[in-house]
C-alpha cells in the first residue's frame, strides 16, 4: 500500500491534503459531510485582531476555469476564533489545525501569533503577507521583502510553534521574499494566494465586484502556483506548503514534485465541497501508476531529473 504520509515541520500528517484558508470555514462547518479526520490538517479562516464584517456586496464574480472574490476577511476576531470556533472543531477533528493570520500592522500580527500560539489545538502559524500595511500607504506587506521580513521577525519573537509566511503571487521576484522571510526565522513559506483580476458586467459597463478588483483562484491557477513553488524551492530550505489550482491527486503529484511538503486545496472546496476527500483516496492509486511507494520521498523531485 503506497505510504501518504508527510512530515511538516516535525508533526505528521497522515496525507499532504489541506483546504486552504478561506474555502473551508473553521473546519467543523464541513462534519455533516464527510468525517473531516481524513484531512492531513486544516488551514483555519483567515483572522485578524479584530472582528471584521468584510467588503461590499456584491464579492464573487465566476471566471473561466475560476472565480474572483473580494471577501475582504470577513471574520470574528481572534479572540471569538480562540474562544467559540476552536472548541466545535476540537470536538469533531483530532489533529492539529493551520490558524491563518492576517493584519494590517506589524503589532496584528504578533498579537493574533501569541494567542494562537499558546492554543494546544493549533499546530503551525500561517502568516498571510497579502494584506495592506496601513502604515506604509496600503501597500501590502507581501510585496516588498523588508515589510515580509519584519512581519516575519515579529511573529517568530512571540511563537515557538512552527511559522510559515503565506506569500502573495502579485510580485516579480517571489524568490526574494520567500528568502528575506526564511532569513528573518520563518519555518516555511506558503504560496501561491491569489492573483489580481477583475470581471467587467457588459449590461452595467462597470465591473462586477463592489472593490472592482479581486482575489483570482482556480484551476486556471495551477501553472503559475507550480512555477513559483518551483523557484521558492530553489531559493530557500524550508519546507513549503504549495497551493493554486489544485483538483485532482495528480496536481497534488505535481505540486510536490515542483517541491511542495505539503499541498492545500482552496477554490475547489467551494465548487465541490467533497474534492479533498476525493483527492485523497485517489492519491494511492495516482501513487501506484507513477510508481511512488512513498509520498514524502517525492518532493522536489522534478529539480532532480
Amino acid at each position: 500500500m503506497p505510504n501518504t504520509s508527510v512530515m511538516l515541520s516535525g508533526i505528521e500528517l497522515s496525507n499532504p491534503l489541506i483546504p486552504a484558508s478561506g474555502t473551508f470555514g473553521f473546519g467543523h462547518e464541513f462534519t455533516g459531510l464527510y468525517d473531516i479526520n481524513v484531512l492531513g490538517s486544516i488551514a483555519l479562516k483567515g483572522t485578524t485582531r479584530e472582528p471584521r464584517i468584510g467588503n461590499p456586496l456584491p464579492r464573487i464574480a465566476e471566471c473561466e476555469s475560476g472565480m474572483i472574490n473580494s471577501v475582504g476577511l470577513q471574520n470574528p476576531g481572534v479572540h471569538a476564533v480562540i474562544d467559540e470556533e476552536l472548541p466545535k472543531l476540537a470536538q469533531v477533528f483530532h489533529k492539529p489545525a493551520i490558524a491563518n493570520i492576517s493584519g494590517f500592522s506589524v503589532e496584528d500580527y504578533a498579537y493574533c501569533a501569541a494567542l494562537f500560539d499558546n492554543d494546544p489545538r493549533i499546530g503551525w502559524l500561517e502568516i498571510n503577507v497579502s494584506c495592506p500595511n496601513v502604515s506604509h500607504g496600503g501597500m501590502s506587506f507581501g510585496t516588498d521583502p523588508a515589510s515580509a521580513a519584519a512581519v516575519t521577525r515579529a511573529v517568530r519573537a512571540v511563537a515557538k510553534k512552527p511559522v510559515f509566511i503565506k506569500l502573495t503571487p502579485n510580485v516579480t521576484d517571489i524568490a526574494s521574499i520567500a528568502r528575506a522571510c526564511a532569513d528573518a526565522g520563518a519555518d516555511g513559506i506558503s504560496l501561491i494566494n491569489t492573483l489580481l483580476g477583475m470581471r467587467i458586467d457588459l449590461k452595467k459597463r462597470a465591473p462586477v465586484i463592489a472593490n472592482k478588483m479581486g482575489g483570482f483562484s482556480g484551476r486556471a491557477i495551477l501553472p503559475v502556483a507550480l512555477r513559483m513553488v518551483w523557484q521558492v524551492y530553489e531559493a530557500v530550505d524550508i519546507p513549503i506548503i504549495g497551493m493554486g489550482g489544485v483538483s485532482c491527486a495528480e496536481d497534488v503529484i505535481e505540486m510536490m514534485l515542483a517541491g511542495a511538503t505539503a499541498v492545500q486545496v482552496g477554490a475547489e472546496n467551494l465548487v465541490n465541497p467533497w474534492a479533498c476527500p476525493q483527492i485523497i483516496a485517489a492519491l494511492p492509486g495516482a501513487m501506484a501508476k507513477y510508481g511512488i511507494d512513498n509520498l514524502s520521498d517525492i518532493t522536489g523531485g522534478a529539480h532532480h531529473g
